[in-house]
């Protein structure tokens, strides 16, 4: 009785483990490289940029006078490893620097989402979320995993 008994265990931690690794799996946060925006909204960010950005930041995104690069080693080390709510926020609060807030939080979206095009990082088949709690779920990674 006592070995059916330890088989009937062993089956059932395992069936545990791997529920919970799956689960693990499927809840653990995107990044950058996971295509968290579509190319249409990159084309409205791009716009939205052109409009409200590039006056500051240039039309290549590298940065004019004090205003700095959206692009390359510094930006990226800055922002790696944090979650997107927090470059997102920063764009809303002080940009654009004139008019902060002045965009709406789909508009900011959008721009981030161009940001994130001319930065090298794949555009998916989702719309980047303007909420906080979706953009906290997703985070700017320099390399990719």
């Amino acid at each position: 009785m006592r070995p059916r008994f330890t088989v009937a265990v062993l089956a059932l931690s395992s069936m545990y483990t791997a529920a919970a690794a799956g689960a693990l799996i499927q809840n653990q946060s995107k990044n950058t490289w996971d295509g968290v925006f579509t190319e249409a909204q990159s084309k409205r960010g791009e716009g939205l940029y052109t409009q409200s950005c590039s006056m500051c930041h240039g039309p290549d995104l590298a940065g004019l006078d004090t205003a700095p690069a959206l692009t390359g080693g510094e930006f990226n080390t800055d922002w790696n490893d944090l979650p997107l709510d927090d470059l997102f926020e920063r764009m809303r609060t002080t940009m654009p620097a004139d008019a902060p807030g002045t965009l709406s939080r789909q508009q900011y979206a959008d721009v981030l989402s161009f940001v994130l095009v001319k930065g090298g990082f794949p555009a998916g088949q989702t719309e980047l979320s303007p909420e906080s709690a979706a953009l906290k779920e997703v985070k700017f990674l320099t390399k990719k995993p």
